[in-house]
């Protein structure tokens, strides 16, 4: 008599025994061709919610359909596990951020078990763990050693909540922290930063050889934001419109030369150095006024378009002569112009920029245009291509040329020089909090700056530490970690209270998935080469400017510095993003209290139904709004499945030794067409439509057996058989269990299937034949039927005939089996 599907039962004993017998370890001589499939590794906050589930869930399809496939599957799981949230609940409740981090890991390790994603927990990591400390701020020295990580000082944005540095992408359009939501201000500050710019070229370029989204490469490329253009040198002017006698010069960066005789001012940026130098007494109170404004607003804040612009600028008092006409040109501060892209100042051409054509309205400056719009032009300033104007001896020349002659007249005249420009800045890794991995560097009087030595790595965290409800760090508080030795001269040295941003430990971490044991080094190379690039990376599209561009970075240095390998330059070689999953409309966050946890579901109908479920409800890569309807519906089909496939069951019972029939051929033929359609689908990522096939694939099959003559063992065991194959990385628990009673072996371990050409064809399809668009007739043919078949058979339709009478068809469009279209 067959067994009740018993849910919890059957997940709990398989999720055991891939733990227990090690089905997903795979170590790194493994003789089967290496995969390298990753899930970014999640802030650990707990348990799991809904988007934690579809990320895990892809990412265990892949693991599984691949290792059926015939590869050896690294599949890694860690925790991102230093960041502020630890921090702020130890302020709030005095534990200790380790202690809490723990607990929370414990929470979110267990949800991930009960979903049933198979990882290599070997090879498991921690941010916070001391040996991955160590080999992390090992690094951090060997970027010091060679001049890639510097010491500067640096406005920053400052939440005063939060008491520490925010990223950009960490200030809302608002100006307020994402976080904590105090107004975020501008504090200059001794920064420790990564040169991210001197491969600001190779990040770029690279680029265009990644299988990533193309959504995705476009905001990386305009986040380097590569311009060509000139520098060129500004005088400033003294009274009389001439170069002051102390050759002071603006220099400016521009993409458009060509355009300069229509310079009609210059913009420099509130925090450059030379403002100080080009105030005049009567405009001081306005200029300080002014700047003050501006370095309490966000660079968000700075470069929107919105706002007055009589409000966005000052007139510093002072000018700059124009070296293409000898012209002088006032000098305005603006908030958009910022210090550090290009040289902190520009030049001003109001009639090919709409900018500085509203600027130039707003405070009375005069417009010049210098590229002739085409004709009937009614705009503002015109940005597209047109002959010189205006501009003298650049007079009619196109753009090009223009460009070209301009570039060539400015190094000629020993003024300026060809230059390319990044958008990109050095990375500022300095964070002024408690819960991240210390700077090993030590603060000597004598010697300044002196690295920790790699003996007396790692540098830890004191666990006798007051948290203060200002937030501000402990460690500046702590004797114990403050006061050290110089390393150099053994007197008395401070040690950095800075620990580093958090993307430090996320930039590498794949790298110490390969060798993750290795007390040694951070890793050895060679392993490396054998794994990397990661072949399938998945995680969310709010990872994809800063984690990526720093984890690309990290490779290519690593690699330069002979750590790494020399042959790997990238970290990811095709990257998938989920959809995010939304409650209530908006995406789900713990810190926000926005949140569906599966744990519920998980007791009420089991991992296999919740991540069918997941897989079914939208493509992968959409956003979706949650709602747990949907999973009755997954998890009835489960129940029907395990009645189809339990070799207990009644209907496998009913199933007679007997000659082929045309109903067993049909079904044979239906699941190799079913084997074809979903290996196409599991390889474009349609898990969802794959998921409706084997609905579709399984109503079949008990149309088949409960059919007058029954069912076949042999055809029904095949189809069955089939399904199990092809669902077992969907839905694993189930189908392990399925298959171990139909078999005594384990479906993970069976070779994916393979359709036969000659049964996926269908013997015969319905042909639409259609006159001028019209749905006239349905004819059965042969799937193979030719182009000259097909018309000449749509011309014979008596349907077709009473339509055309004796006329002749203009035109007939065959596209064989499915379609012709008689054009009259």
């Amino acid at each position: 008599m067959a067994e009740a599907y018993n849910v919890q039962e059957i997940e709990a004993a398989w999720q055991r025994r891939w733990l227990d017998e090690g089905t997903y370890e795979v170590d790194n001589d493994d003789p089967r061709p290496p995969f390298y499939c990753l899930s970014m590794y999640p802030y650990p906050s707990g348990e799991a919610h809904m988007g934690h589930v579809r990320n895990y869930t892809l990412g265990d399809v892949v693991v599984r359909h691949r290792t059926m496939h015939g590869y050896a599957v690294l599949s890694p799981m860690g925790w991102d596990s230093f960041g502020l949230p630890a921090e702020n609940a130890a302020i709030k409740t005095g534990i200790h951020p380790r202690e809490y981090t723990d607990a929370r890991i414990a929470e979110l390790k267990a949800s991930v078990r009960r979903l049933g994603a198979a990882f290599d927990w070997r090879r498991e990591i921690e941010s916070h763990d001391p040996l991955y400390m160590r080999w992390n701020q090992w690094l951090f020295l060997r970027l010091l050693e060679a001049g890639l990580a510097y010491r500067a000082t640096a406005p920053v944005n400052w939440c005063p909540g939060c008491q520490t540095v925010l990223a950009n992408e960490q200030v809302l359009p608002d100006g307020t922290c994402e976080r904590s939501g105090d107004v975020v201000t501008k504090r200059d500050l001794e920064q420790w930063l990564f040169k991210t710019t001197d491969y600001a070229q190779e990040l770029l370029e690279d680029l265009d050889a990644l299988d990533w989204p193309e959504r995705v490469k476009t905001i990386q490329r305009n986040w380097i934001g590569r311009s060509e253009g000139a520098e060129f040198d500004l005088p400033v002017a003294d009274p009389h419109g001439q170069p002051r006698g102390d050759r002071l010069v603006i220099r400016v960066f521009t993409t458009r030369p060509d355009t300069s005789f229509g310079m009609t001012y210059a913009v420099v940026a509130p925090e450059h150095p030379i403002v100080t130098e080009l105030v005049t007494d009567e405009q001081r109170e306005a200029v300080d006024a002014f700047v003050a404004r501006v370095r309490s607003e966000t660079e968000i804040e700075r470069l929107s378009t919105e706002g007055a612009l009589e409000k966005r600028g000052v007139f510093t008092g002072s000018y700059a002569v124009n070296p293409f006409n000898g012209r002088p040109v006032p000098v305005y501060l603006a908030d958009y112009v910022l210090m550090g892209y290009g040289t902190g100042a520009i030049m001003a051409v109001p009639g090919e920029d709409q900018r500085d054509w509203d600027f130039a309205k707003a405070y009375g400056l005069e417009i010049i245009r210098t590229v002739e719009p085409p004709e009937g032009w009614e705009g503002e300033a015109y940005t597209g291509d047109g002959p010189a104007i205006n501009s003298e001896w650049l007079d009619g020349l196109s753009k090009n040329d223009a460009v070209e002659r301009a570039m060539a007249w400015l190094e000629e005249q020993g003024i300026g020089e060809r230059k390319v420009n990044f958008r990109l800045r050095d990375w500022l890794v300095s964070r002024q909090r408690f819960w991240g991995c210390p700077i090993p560097v030590v603060y000597c009087p004598e010697h300044g700056i002196v690295p920790v030595p790699d003996d007396q790595l790692p540098v830890l965290l004191p666990d006798d530490v007051e948290f203060r409800p200002t937030g501000e760090s402990p460690l500046k508080f702590h004797t114990g970690f403050l006061n050290t030795q110089c390393p150099r001269c053994g007197g008395p040295a401070t040690r950095e209270t800075d620990t580093m941003d958090g993307f430090v430990e996320s930039s590498w971490y794949f790298f110490r998935y390969t060798d993750a044991r290795n007390e040694q080094a951070a890793f050895d190379s060679d392993v490396v080469a054998h794994w990397l690039p990661v072949d399938q990376y998945i995680g969310g599209i709010e990872q994809d400017i800063l984690h990526l561009m720093y984890a690309r970075f990290f490779t290519k240095a690593l690699a330069d510095l002979g750590i790494g390998p020399k042959e790997v330059r990238e970290p990811f070689g095709r990257l998938f993003n989920h959809g995010v999953v939304r409650l209530g409309g908006r995406r789900m966050s713990k810190s926000r209290g926005n949140i569906a946890r599966p744990a519920d579901l998980f007791e009420s109908h089991g991992a296999d139904a919740l991540r069918l479920y997941h897989l079914f409800m939208a493509p992968p890569g959409d956003e979706v709004d949650w709602t747990s309807g949907g999973i009755v519906g997954t998890s009835r089909f489960l129940h029907r499945l395990w009645r189809l496939a339990d070799p207990a069951s009644e209907l496998a019972a009913s199933a007679v030794e007997r000659t082929t029939t045309d109903a067993d051929a049909e079904l044979e033929r239906a699941t190799h067409r079913l084997i074809a359609r979903v290996s196409d689908e599991y390889e474009r990522w349609s898990y969802n439509t794959a998921v409706a096939a084997f609905m579709e694939f399984t109503n079949g099959i008990y149309k088949y057996v409960q059919g007058e003559s029954g069912g076949s063992a042999e055809t029904l065991g095949f189809a069955v058989d089939t399904l199990l194959l092809l669902m077992a990385p969907m839905t694993p628990h189930v189908c392990a269990e399925l298959w171990e009673r139909r078999h005594g072996t384990h479906v993970h371990e069976q070779p994916w299937p393979q359709a036969d050409p000659a049964l996926v064809a269908e013997a015969t399809v319905t042909m639409v034949v259609q006159v001028d668009g019209k749905l006239r007739d349905r004819i059965e043919v042969n799937s193979s039927i030719d182009d000259a078949t097909a018309g000449e058979l749509a011309l014979a339709s008596p349907k077709v005939r009473a339509i055309l009478g004796d006329r002749h068809p203009a035109k007939v469009v065959a596209r064989p089996p499915r379609l012709v279209n008689i054009v009259t």
